[in-house]
């Protein structure tokens, strides 16, 4: 067995399938954009799929800046789970929380998540970018609900 890191931001807090499609799909996108190359063509694929491809392109460039300004400006480095795990853990779960709530025009909300994320002075880039991609994600979670997003298909734990 592997030793898990000592982050509190790896704790378990929940599954995957139990959040709101675009907070699955943020979780889901976070995960395979950081795991690998391939995940990241899947990503841009679902993009493209769901929004077609100029809107995609445009889409996936703010998911991406999305992504480096929270991984190059974290407080800590930011804890996921493997791709097909079905645990959640407490960084995603901000983060989902993150998308979910900028996408809903919930600012205030979405930069109190941005600051416990990344430094204090990257967290109002932070919600902005959370805004333009969550409506992004919420466009396709609603679009293609049953032919983007497919949870895992058994709960594997980590």
């Amino acid at each position: 067995m592997t030793q898990m890191p000592k982050h509190r931001g790896f704790n378990t807090v929940g599954f995957v399938d139990d959040l709101e499609p675009l907070e699955a799909l943020a979780v889901r996108y976070l995960r395979m954009w950081c795991e690998a190359p391939d995940h990241q063509r899947q990503v841009w694929e679902d993009f493209s799929k769901a929004l077609g491809a100029s809107s995609g392109r445009k889409a996936l460039k703010s998911f991406e800046a999305l992504l480096d300004l929270c991984l190059r400006h974290a407080r800590r480095p930011l804890m996921r789970h493997s791709v097909g795990c079905a645990c959640l853990c407490a960084d995603e779960a901000c983060f989902a929380t993150l998308l979910g709530y900028a996408s809903e025009g919930q600012r205030e909300d979405a930069f109190l998540m941005a600051t416990a994320l990344v430094r204090p002075d990257m967290a109002i880039a932070l919600s902005a970018l959370a805004e333009e991609s969550g409506l992004a994600l919420r466009r396709i979670a609603l679009k293609s609900r049953d032919d983007v997003f497919e949870p895992p298909q058994t709960r594997m734990l980590h």
